[in-house]
């Protein structure tokens, strides 16, 4: 079953520079095999990994003079996908064709349309554009949780106090104080549903932080597995931390994280460390719930009122039709 949802967005699927001139990629998205390779003019093409001819991973045969050559019989085929060559049949008749994804560059990260995008490209993240905030890509994080499930861990805060103690929060201060919930349509990040006014007291809210405060956060659903959290000190630039959740099937995923943040003094590799202590202390959560697959059916699960967040993300992948990833 494909998810029409998701087979018409886009979804991160690589690192770009991960990709280099004349080199290919292997990837998994949607119960698809993707093969990425740029050609000699640092093009990116998207392709199924699979060989029209007998099914084999294109990816483990070689690109070279801007053909791939499958690792099986030796066809080859160029920039569009069409067979140039069969060594076994010189002259066969071409016919054998590889099919062709939708790709673009954005953020950093290589996005993949599987179908025919119902958006002009991957979902809006305008923090990333300001020349005032640090970029740092952490990730992406494997989990064995559908994509809806991570997703909505993210969106959670009253697991700071247990899952972060110390951190993101402390057992002696789990209360989360009540928390507006709406949908918006703006031409910034187009449309979805936020979370605004939400506060958290925590010990160490960020690599730079010198001790504990009140942190006020805003979330945004834009896509049904993109989200970005904000946060807006006064007299302060805005901050983000934006989630890409890349499905690889309905229980499996990958977490590409991009924080935008006013710290310039802490090094990198401090910054995604301490994110992926954060996730790394989510990751057990996530892989222990069950039923993997986010249930949407009222009554499901038990909620409560600071779960407000999470309920309206699972409303709005009900408005959505969302099948992927999902008991309905």
């Amino acid at each position: 079953m494909m998810d029409p949802v998701l087979y018409h967005d886009w979804h991160p699927v690589a690192r770009s520079e991960q990709i280099a001139t004349s080199a290919m990629l292997a990837a998994d998205l949607l119960d698809t095999r993707v093969l990425l390779w740029r050609d000699s003019a640092g093009l990116l093409h998207a392709w199924e990994d699979r060989c029209p001819h007998r099914g084999t991973r294109l990816s483990m045969g070689a690109l070279q003079n801007d053909q791939v050559t499958c690792p099986y019989h030796g066809w080859r085929f160029g920039k569009e996908g069409r067979c140039q060559h069969i060594p076994a049949l010189p002259n066969a008749p071409l016919k054998a064709q590889v099919t062709q994804y939708q790709v673009q560059e954005q953020y950093g990260l290589a996005w993949v349309c599987l179908g025919t995008p119902a958006h002009n490209g991957p979902p809006a993240f305008p923090e990333f554009a300001s020349d005032q905030l640090r970029k740092v890509w952490c990730g992406p994080y494997a989990v064995q949780a559908s994509a809806p499930r991570i997703v909505e861990n993210f969106l959670d805060m009253a697991h700071f106090a247990f899952v972060h103690e110390g951190i993101l929060g402390h057992q002696d201060e789990p209360v989360i104080p009540d928390y507006k919930v709406e949908t918006f349509d703006d031409p910034e990040y187009g449309s979805g549903v936020w979370a605004k006014e939400c506060y958290a007291w925590q010990p160490q809210a960020s690599r730079s932080a010198t001790g504990a405060s009140d942190i006020e956060y805003t979330y945004r659903v834009i896509r049904p597995l993109s989200t970005i959290l904000t946060k807006n000190p006064p007299g302060a630039i805005r901050e983000a931390i934006a989630m890409f959740v890349q499905p690889l099937t309905e229980t499996s995923s990958r977490a590409w994280v991009i924080m935008a943040l006013n710290d310039f003094v802490s090094s990198e590799e401090s910054m995604r460390e301490f994110q992926d202590t954060i996730f790394g202390q989510d990751l057990p959560i996530l892989e222990s719930q069950y039923p993997a697959r986010l249930p949407l059916a009222p009554g499901a699960e038990v909620s409560v009122a600071c779960d407000r967040m999470s309920l309206a993300y699972r409303g709005y992948l009900k408005q959505q039709d969302l099948q992927y990833g999902v008991i309905r």
